[in-house]
C-alpha cells in the first residue's frame, strides 16, 4: 500500500530518531504499523538467539548493535521524506533500491540461504560454532 502523503510539517524528524530508539516506536511514529512489528520482532529474536547463541555470541551481538542503531536513523530518515511529502511505504527504508531490484525476493532468498546453512550445520557437513569461534579471522 502507497500512500502520497502531503508535505507535513507537523512530523518531527528529530522525535524520530528519539523515539527510533525504543524497537518498533520510531516507524509507529512514521504510521508504517507493519514495518514496527517487524523491528520489534527482529530485535526479539535476535535477543533470544544470544542465549543459545553459544561462541557465537560475540557476532550476534554486533548485530544487535547494529540493528538497534539502524531503527533511529531509519526513523529519522523516513520522518524527513515524510517532512518533505515525498512517498512513503510501508517498508521504505534507508537504501533506495532500483526498481529491477524492486521486484526481487531478497527476503525468501535470505532465508533460503539461511536454511542452508542450518541444514549443512545439522548434516555435519559445517560446523557453524567452530566458524563463529574464531570469526573475524577463520581461514
Amino acid at each position: 500500500m502507497v500512500s502520497v502523503p502531503k508535505s507535513n510539517a507537523d512530523v518531527s524528524p528529530g522525535w524520530a530518531f528519539v523515539l527510533g530508539l525504543i524497537p518498533g516506536v520510531g516507524a509507529i511514529y512514521n504510521q508504517q504499523y507493519a514495518k514496527g512489528i517487524f523491528h520489534i520482532i527482529v530485535f526479539a529474536m535476535l535477543i533470544s538467539i544470544v542465549d543459545r547463541a553459544g561462541s557465537g555470541g560475540p557476532l550476534i551481538g554486533f548485530l544487535i548493535a547494529g540493528w538497534y542503531f539502524y531503527m533511529p536513523f531509519e526513523a529519522y530518515h523516513t520522518a524527513q521524506k515524510r517532512q518533505r511529502g515525498e512517498v512513503v511505504d510501508e517498508m521504505s527504508g534507508l537504501v533506495n533500491l532500483p526498481t529491477g531490484l524492486k521486484k526481487l525476493p531478497i527476503g525468501p532468498f535470505l532465508l533460503i540461504g539461511f536454511g542452508f546453512i542450518f541444514l549443512l550445520d545439522n548434516l555435519g557437513l559445517l560446523r557453524i560454532d567452530e566458524i563463529l569461534r574464531f570469526w573475524p579471522v577463520s581461514p
